[in-house]
């Protein structure tokens, strides 16, 4: 089981120090936890994940080349077609100044953002499925993510896919005997991470180290109901 703390602003260098397995930067400039300037060197297991919403692919290639993205998070109404330029999309490699070398981004993560309320309609998830390495489940609320609380986890049990996929919306302290059930159970079998964010914030963009510390904890430390390999 994998962890990945989004919302990255003030303070991803501390967070980095719990080791999770990703870190989301979000570009999405009408966000509080909008990032701007620098992300530090951070250790290289750590994946850096760009999160945008419905942004113009020029857009994202372009943070892909700036920050040497790992990955990117798509929260919007992106298509199956912006999944499938993206993952076929050639980046000039920053390594060759001066002599520009197109390198193909298989490499690159794609996440597909999904949001649920009560209900889903996962037959939407097929045409995604051969451009996308990961779905991701959030709670469908106001702002396209870190609405602070969580949907009806049950609703997986329907998952018809074997794409893994992160687990998302409103996860925190409170949640964590809840999270262990739902990982024991059938529903989570392709659940590949979980992605917290708003409910480890003193304030938007500046993550709790010690809320954050407590849950990697209880959660992946102390009682590893999951395996990267179920």
């Amino acid at each position: 089981m994998k962890l990945k703390v989004c919302g990255m602003k003030y303070n991803p260098k501390e967070v980095a120090e719990l080791q999770p397995d990703y870190l989301g930067f979000i570009f999405w400039e009408p966000s509080s936890r909008y990032f701007e300037g620098d992300i530090p060197e951070l250790p290289s297991e750590i994946k850096k994940i760009g999160v945008f919403v419905d942004a113009p692919l020029e857009e994202v290639l372009d943070k892909i080349k700036t920050y040497q993205l790992d990955g990117v998070q798509l929260h919007g109404n992106e298509s199956p077609e912006y999944c499938k330029y993206l993952r076929h999309a050639e980046l000039v490699s920053a390594s060759h100044v001066g002599i520009p070398k197109l390198v193909q981004n298989d490499a690159l993560e794609i996440i597909k953002v999904f949001s649920i309320k009560d209900d889903f309609d996962f037959s939407i998830l097929k045409d995604y499925e051969a451009f996308c390495d990961y779905f991701l489940f959030d709670t469908k609320g106001k702002l396209p993510g870190g609405n602070g609380y969580t949907f009806d986890w049950s609703i997986l049990k329907n998952y018809p896919s074997t794409k893994p996929f992160f687990l998302s919306g409103g996860i925190g302290l409170d949640e964590a005997e809840k999270l262990q059930s739902f990982l024991a159970s059938p529903a989570s079998r392709y659940c590949h991470a979980i992605d917290v964010n708003s409910r480890f914030e003193t304030e938007p963009g500046l993550k709790n180290i010690e809320k954050l510390k407590t849950f990697k904890k209880l959660l992946f430390e102390k009682r590893q109901l999951k395996t990267d390999n179920p």
